[in-house]
């Protein structure tokens, strides 16, 4: 019997005794439940935006009850068969990116929604996602001294450059940055050097001035209201001048449930989206504001103990990459409505309004949690 036929036999036999309530057994239903306490969070913050459950909170309540059933189901599927899938789900979200730029719905003045049935989906989230998975596939037998090959590291170079490429075209540039970042977390962890990190960091920095006079009016003007908000103070920098008097405003225990003033009164823009956090420290404070922030650093952390605990590289490096994703959510989104960084619309995961994020979420904690059940499963031997 070939290797290649051993391997496939094992792969098949390993886990046979692990019949669905073992699986469901081994699933941390902490985790779970931290992921609902988070969700919890948005659906009274989103009640309190919407003055009431019907325009945001209870659609918020039943795509994480979708998404709950999704995530479960995910994680019970073998992490191998997830593997085996990696590059089907790569090229659907390719694919689907090329497709919204063909046919995609106009918003804003972006290109960056399709409608599949009664879902509005936007194939950028799906693809952070996919990304992972198909780096995680290409990255998962290599030994060390493969990945210190520089033409090993050509293909899933270009594995990060097309999409990353193509959400830039929509264009959004916030989410391609967040794709690339998650590229480069990959290729930290699977081992590539340094130096050829160093080297691409001095490439950006070079070509940065190029870029700039590349992009559209609006992200231009993102940059000058980022480093100066009071020029303009009715146009540009209204959104964060907003953001940072409610943020004040609510002060230690905050103002109230459904007590906010610049939510309630239409002064902070985007109040159910971009700026939810915003809306959950004016009314509940700065210990409202460090308690939601505190459950997203434990979902957090606990993407990376995944990633820490599992034992086969394919796991391994899909968790850093999910974990890379939830982590850059939270910053960005944060650091945006402070102000630290320039306002683009990321959203807060498990809080914010919007189905496609949510989806996309669920998604990757099914994934997530699909790698904790079978951190222990056994994959071919490295490559050499």
């Amino acid at each position: 019997m070939s290797g290649t036929a051993r391997f496939e036999r094992r792969l098949l036999t390993r886990d046979r005794g692990d019949g669905l309530l073992e699986k469901l057994w081994r699933i941390p239903w902490l985790f779970v439940l931290l992921l609902s306490a988070v969700a919890a969070v948005g659906y009274v913050a989103l009640y309190s935006a919407g003055n009431g459950p019907e325009a945001y909170a209870a659609k918020h309540a039943l795509r994480f009850g979708f998404g709950l059933v999704l995530m479960l189901s995910i994680a019970v599927v073998d992490i191998r068969v997830v593997a085996r899938l990696a590059w089907v789900g790569y090229a659907l979200g390719v694919g689907l990116l090329v497709l919204v730029l063909l046919h995609g719905n106009v918003g804003k003045g972006a290109q960056r929604w399709i409608d599949i049935g009664p879902l509005q989906l936007q194939p950028s989230e799906l693809m952070k996602i996919m990304l992972a998975l198909g780096l995680a596939a290409w990255f998962r037998r290599a030994s060390w001294e493969r990945v210190g090959n520089l033409f090993f590291l050509v293909p899933p170079a270009i594995m990060v450059l097309i999409p990353v490429g193509l959400i830039l075209k929509q264009p959004n540039l916030g989410t391609g940055l967040i794709t690339a970042m998650i590229g480069g977390a990959i290729f930290f962890a699977a081992g590539v050097r340094l130096w050829k990190f160093a080297l691409i960091l001095a490439a950006v920095g070079t070509a940065a001035p190029i870029a700039y006079d590349h992009l559209r009016d609006y992200q231009k003007a993102r940059i000058t209201t980022f480093l100066d908000p009071e020029s303009d103070p009715l146009g540009a920098g209204y959104n964060i001048i907003q953001s940072k008097i409610a943020l004040g405003s609510g002060g230690i225990w905050g103002k109230g449930f459904l007590q906010g003033t610049q939510g309630h009164l239409n002064f902070l823009p985007e109040k159910q989206t971009d700026f939810i956090f915003t809306m959950i420290a004016e009314e509940f404070g700065l210990v409202g504001a460090l308690g939601t922030l505190g459950l997203l650093c434990l979902v957090v952390l606990f993407c990376y103990l995944v990633a820490f605990r599992c034992r086969h590289q394919f796991g391994r490096l899909l968790a850093v990459g999910l974990g890379t994703n939830v982590f850059l959510y939270v910053f960005v989104n944060i650091a945006m409505v402070t102000g630290s960084i320039p306002v683009g619309g990321v959203p807060l995961p498990l809080i914010s309004h919007g189905g496609s994020a949510m989806l996309t979420t669920m998604l990757g904690f099914g994934l997530l949690l699909s790698v904790h059940v079978h951190r222990d499963a056994e994959f071919g031997p490295a490559q050499e």
